[in-house]
């Protein structure tokens, strides 16, 4: 009977602690719980503004080409007016001719100067019209690949960005491949084969396919550095894009390491933003600039 009282008592005398241990354990449990839910608020805090800055920067580049067109308008509007009144002096010049009867040969000359000066309005209104219809063309191609890629934009696994005056399909690491491979993720060729259906359809466009890696070195033996990783990765996107239809002669592969972040490498979360892939649409040869003029500077 004193020991079952004696059991009792030092039960009783434990019960304390062992409701103190374990309020311990669980307000250190909700700690933690709280710190994983702070990091992921910075986390989808970093998406949000890079979703933002992405959105500004279609509508931008949405307003320039509408603004370009505008403009193109309005010198082709500006030349042609230019064409009918040099078409009506002309006119007036013949008239005259018949009229007063002057030398025929002086008035021919007079009337092939204005010849060769229509025949040179003609042609730059012709130019511009060609540069109207190519900048509308791209318009209506950008529009039709963001309302393409809705669903992965949508999703998280894709971002579009105009960069440089270049439409840029951005794939983040993390959704096409595991830390420090070059294998696509089953996950990723998913991703992969949903941007290839777009891009096949796409014609006389190229696309550069570009590896990016955060700034932390890569201890794997099988790449040397990350030049090599980020490499690797370019190529791999490179070879299932082909796979699923998109023309290989359309197609290149790059690889920049570490040295062209998207955001600087000061946290986790912005090192995980770097780790990407992206696909640029490359200009055609007309939309480049002229440089014949460079080429015979270079020449004399």
């Amino acid at each position: 009977m004193k020991t079952s009282k004696s059991r009792t008592a030092r039960i009783a005398a434990l019960l304390p602690i062992v409701l103190i241990a374990s309020f311990a354990f669980g307000c250190a449990k909700y700690k933690r719980k709280i710190a994983d839910q702070d990091e992921e608020l910075a986390k989808l805090r970093i998406e949000i503004d890079e979703l933002e800055a992405n959105r500004q920067d279609l509508e931008s580049a949405q307003s320039d080409l509408e603004k370009a067109n505008a403009d193109l308008e309005a010198a082709r509007a500006e030349l042609e007016a230019r064409i009918a009144s040099m078409l009506e002096y002309q006119k007036a010049l013949e008239s005259q001719l018949e009229e007063l009867g002057v030398d025929k040969s002086k008035m021919a000359a007079k009337f092939e100067a204005a010849r060769k000066s229509l025949a040179s309005q003609q042609k730059l209104v012709a130019e511009m019209r060609k540069k109207q219809a190519a900048a509308q063309h791209r318009l209506r191609t950008l529009k039709n690949m963001l309302l393409r890629f809705k669903s992965l934009i949508q999703g998280g696994k894709l971002k579009v960005r105009i960069r440089n005056g270049k439409l840029t399909l951005e794939l983040p690491s993390a959704v096409l491949f595991e830390l420090g491979v070059a294998a696509l993720s089953e996950d990723g060729k998913k991703t992969l084969a949903q941007v290839a259906s777009v891009l096949a359809r796409v014609q006389n466009r190229e696309f550069q396919v570009a590896g990016h890696t955060d700034n932390v070195p890569i201890t794997s033996g099988r790449y040397p550095s990350n030049w090599e990783l980020s490499t690797a990765r370019a190529v791999s996107v490179v070879k299932f894009l082909q796979r699923k239809g998109v023309r290989p002669t359309a197609l290149s592969a790059a690889g920049y390491s570490q040295y062209q972040p998207a955001v600087p490498n000061t946290d986790k979360p912005r090192r995980k933003l770097n780790r990407r892939i992206e696909i640029v649409l490359m200009p055609n040869l007309d939309e480049l600039p002229d440089l014949s003029a460079l080429e015979r500077e270079l020449k004399k």
